[in-house]
């Protein structure tokens, strides 16, 4: 189920967006933005009213308009059913989407990260994306997309690296890793660039920009065994979980399913290791990397 801000989901009520000066020309989003607003007052409904009728809240329809939400493609359809368009919006979103640095499927979450009070990730095997350096997230994406050319790798690479303008904020969100072992010694990259990446995530837990707990291989199995998630939780809207595959992700908002999901996470912050002791573990096997740096060849990154 994708998600939407709705009243009925989160039980608080929804602020309406004001109007804002807006550049239609500015960006793709802008101009879905002023033709969403240009629309809906031409059909005299108010944000509320249109929101209503497409199943979303008032302050979502105005987040839109305003530009500070993406428009989705199913909601653009609903909108131009109720407006009466002819499918205008859907043609509108599908350029939006065209120009989006991130696969389709993950852009919304992107978006949503950055409007986020608090995320909490739990990674089995590959580091997240927030914390991936350069050299890793350019390994990751060149194996799992091997006939990439290079100039869409490198802008793949900059898309994923440019999204840690999040940790420039002192206060929001709130951040917490729960991340196995098996993703500190699974060697994306070569030595150095690993023990460059676990020393790059250890100096942000070091600023207590972000809280980091690593699940040892000693803990076994435990609920979250094997995921991939991103839970994200906001201050106006219900809470939400992403869960990503190699080439595809899934934006969950059922309460339910959230709930089950939020209490596995605490079963995961309960087996892992302190976030002391988790930092002495990251920092040690960053130096076994750089200790076996120049004892094997570039890929062979395991330091069993």
């Amino acid at each position: 189920m994708e998600w939407h801000p709705a009243p009925a989901l989160s039980g608080r009520p929804h602020a309406v967006v004001q109007p804002k000066e807006l550049n239609p020309f500015d960006s793709p989003q802008s101009f879905y933005g002023a033709e969403l607003r240009r629309l809906r007052e031409k059909a005299g409904l108010s944000q509320e009213a249109l929101g209503e009728r497409v199943f979303c809240s008032g302050a979502y329809v105005g987040q839109i308009e305003s530009a500070n939400r993406r428009p989705q493609l199913d909601l653009s359809q609903r909108m131009d059913s109720v407006l009466n368009t002819g499918g205008h919006l859907e043609r509108l979103c599908r350029m939006v989407l065209k120009t989006t640095k991130h696969a389709e499927y993950f852009a919304h979450v992107a978006e949503l990260m950055t409007q986020a009070a608090a995320i909490c990730e739990f990674a089995a095997q590959i580091l997240p994306g927030l914390l991936q350096s350069e050299a890793y997230a350019r390994a990751l994406i060149r194996a799992t997309s091997p006939l990439l050319a290079d100039r869409q790798v490198e802008e793949r690479v900059h898309a994923r690296i440019e999204r840690a303008v999040l940790f420039d904020d002192p206060t929001t969100p709130q951040y917490w890793a729960i991340l196995h072992e098996a993703a500190l010694r699974t060697g994306v990259c070569d030595r150095a660039g690993m023990r460059e990446q676990l020393l790059h995530i250890a100096e942000l837990a070091r600023s207590r920009r972000i809280m980091v707990q690593i699940v040892p291989f000693s803990a076994g199995a435990h609920p979250l065994a094997g995921s991939a998630l991103t839970l994200m939780t906001f201050e106006d809207a219900p809470p939400a979980v992403y869960l990503e595959g190699a080439h595809s992700g899934h934006l969950l908002d059922s309460p339910a399913i959230v709930s089950e999901y939020q209490r596995s996470y605490d079963c995961a912050r309960a087996v892992a290791l302190s976030p002391g002791a988790s930092l002495t573990l990251m920092e040690s096997v960053a130096e076994e990397y750089g200790r076996h740096e120049h004892s094997a060849g570039p890929g062979h990154g395991s330091v069993a």
